[in-house]
C-alpha cells in the first residue's frame, strides 16, 4: 500500500477510533480485542497503532509474562479474568489465553489433557464473556513463512529491535506446519458464532493495519459523543509572585544546544 495513502486513511481511522472510546466511556461499554498470530505476524505494531491516540486510562494493552509458579496451579483462564475491562474500558491483548492452544501446545509447555481441556472450555468462556455484555473480538494475524522468516532476520540486524526476537520465535520456523495444524485445529474449535475469529492478511502491514482497523470500527455500535465545550479562563493577572532565581534550579544540561551546534558545523 502506498505510503501516503496509508498514513492519511490510518490518520482517518485513528480518529473515528477515538470517536469509538468517547462512545465506549460514556454508554459504560466494555471491549475486549484479542491480537493473536504468528511470531512477527505484526500484532504489535498494529496494536501500536490502534492505541496510539487513545487514553491508557480507557485502552489498556495486555501483554502478559510467563506465568508464575503459582499461577500455574490456578484455573488456567484466571489471570485472564483479572484483566478483563470495567466498564467504560477497552482491552487490547497482545496475545491471549490461546497461548495454550498455539505455543504451550506446539512447544509442549502444557499436558495433552491441559490442552483438550482448554478446546473445550474457550468457546465455554467465551460465552460466558459475550452474555455478561462484553464486546469480544478475535483476530488472527497470517504471514507467509517467507515473510516470517525476512522479518525475523531484520530484527536480528536491527539492534532497536533485537529485542523482539525470541529462541522461541526463531524455533517456530521449523515449527511452522505445526503452527499451522495447531491453528486449524484451535479455529475448529473456538470460531463460535458469539465469537468468530477474523483473519488478517498481514504481508503487507500497512494494508493488515487498515483493514484490520476498519473492520474493528464496524463491529463496535459506537454513535458520535456531543463532547461539552471546555472553556479556558483567562489567566489572572499576577499577585506578585517572583520566581525564584535560574541558577538556583538543577537544570538538565542542555544536550540539544549541542546536537544543534554539530548540525550547523
Amino acid at each position: 500500500m502506498p505510503k501516503k495513502a496509508y498514513e492519511k486513511e490510518l490518520k482517518a481511522l485513528q480518529a473515528r477510533l477515538v470517536d469509538m472510546q468517547a462512545w465506549v466511556q460514556s454508554t459504560g461499554a466494555r471491549v475486549v480485542v484479542i491480537f493473536e498470530g504468528r511470531d512477527a505476524a505484526g500484532k504489535g505494531s498494529t496494536i501500536s497503532r490502534v492505541s496510539q491516540y487513545l487514553n491508557p486510562r480507557v485502552a489498556r494493552v495486555v501483554a502478559l509474562p510467563t506465568p508464575t509458579e503459582r499461577e500455574k496451579t490456578q484455573w488456567y483462564f484466571q489471570r485472564y479474568v483479572a484483566n478483563l475491562p470495567a466498564a467504560g474500558e477497552i482491552v487490547l491483548m497482545d496475545r491471549s489465553w490461546y497461548n495454550r492452544a498455539g505455543v504451550e501446545h506446539v512447544m509442549g509447555y502444557c499436558t495433552n489433557m491441559e490442552y483438550h481441556r482448554f478446546l473445550h472450555q474457550a468457546p465455554i468462556f467465551e460465552r460466558m464473556l459475550v452474555e455478561d455484555g462484553i464486546l469480544l473480538l478475535k483476530y488472527w494475524f497470517s504471514v507467509s513463512d517467507v515473510e516470517q522468516e525476512a522479518r525475523f532476520r531484520s530484527r536480528n540486524e536491527d539492534p532497536m529491535r533485537r529485542w523482539k526476537l525470541s529462541p522461541n520465535d526463531v524455533l517456530s520456523i521449523t515449527k511452522w506446519e505445526d503452527y499451522s495444524r495447531a491453528k486449524d485445529t484451535m479455529f475448529v474449535h473456538t470460531d463460535i458464532p458469539e465469537a468468530r475469529w477474523f483473519e488478517v492478511d498481514n504481508e503487507d502491514k500497512r494494508r493488515g493495519r487498515i483493514n484490520m482497523i476498519h473492520h474493528l470500527l464496524s463491529q463496535i455500535p459506537y454513535q458520535p459523543v456531543e463532547r461539552e465545550p471546555i472553556d479556558i479562563p483567562e489567566r489572572p493577572a499576577s499577585g506578585g509572585y517572583e520566581r525564584p532565581p535560574r541558577e538556583l534550579q538543577n537544570y538538565v544540561p542542555d544536550y540539544a544546544a549541542e546536537v544543534i551546534a554539530r548540525g550547523a558545523g
